[in-house]
């Protein structure tokens, strides 16, 4: 079984809402220290939401020097499955292994909601088991979450196939090119502002057609990254 790695920070809000998922998705969720060095063996790694240090001086800017970090850039950098989400996705920009930035929301609010996506790269490691166009509905919450980068940079994400996740109906915080979520160019470390965690099991994710709170649309990111995991053991 797959060992997978959620690593805590003070502020870390979704680190038990992460593991949850990895648990329910058929890996071994391992629980990960800011502070410790030591990456216990896992075999990938998820950086939950949340407001690492209370968001002060930038968000994810404090998280990502700290003392685990070097080691997963170290373990990304030979190709293990990272997963940033929200906060984690902040902290994976900071820590320069995802291009661009994360801004204040352009509506000046936090946002809550429900959030169509649609799937640009079905070829990462979390998200190999989807498909190309298909759209899904998880949470979305945050309130500096505004991606920007650079024309060049921007250009270079959208003609190399780097926007993973597309905002769809709806551009809830004026991220640029609607982009909800990109990869680096490996395809191994993924970062995405809505929260797949809050939609793996029925009776507590968004509400679809069928039924309320019944979406499990964020099971298949996890669960890619283990059939990544399992097809390279």
């Amino acid at each position: 079984m797959p060992r997978i790695g959620v690593v805590t920070f003070p502020g870390s809000l979704d680190d038990r809402d992460a593991q949850r998922a990895i648990r329910i998705a058929g890996a071994e969720p391992v629980a990960l220290w800011h502070a410790d060095p030591d990456l216990r063996g896992v075999d990938a790694v998820v950086l939950p939401g949340g407001f690492s240090y209370g968001d002060y001086l930038r968000c994810g800017a404090i998280a990502a020097h700290q003392p685990i970090l070097r080691e997963i850039v170290a373990a990304a950098d030979r190709g293990m499955p990272v997963l940033g989400i929200c906060n984690g996705f902040q902290i994976l920009v900071e820590a320069h292994l995802l291009p661009g930035g994360l801004v204040r929301n352009d509506r000046g609010t936090f946002v809550c909601r429900d959030q169509r996506l649609r799937i640009e790269n079905a070829a990462t490691a979390w998200t190999n088991e989807f498909e190309a166009g298909d759209e899904i509905v998880v949470p979305l919450k945050n309130g500096e979450g505004g991606y920007i980068a650079d024309e060049e940079t921007l250009a270079m994400l959208e003609g190399e196939g780097r926007v993973v996740f597309r905002y769809v109906d709806v551009n809830p915080n004026g991220s640029l090119h609607d982009i909800a979520g990109i990869t680096n160019e490996r395809g191994n470390v993924v970062g995405l502002m809505p929260h797949p965690e809050h939609a793996v099991e029925p009776g507590f994710g968004p509400d679809t057609a069928a039924a309320m709170r019944s979406s499990v649309d964020g099971l298949r990111v996890f669960t890619s990254a283990i059939g990544a995991l399992l097809a390279h053991a």
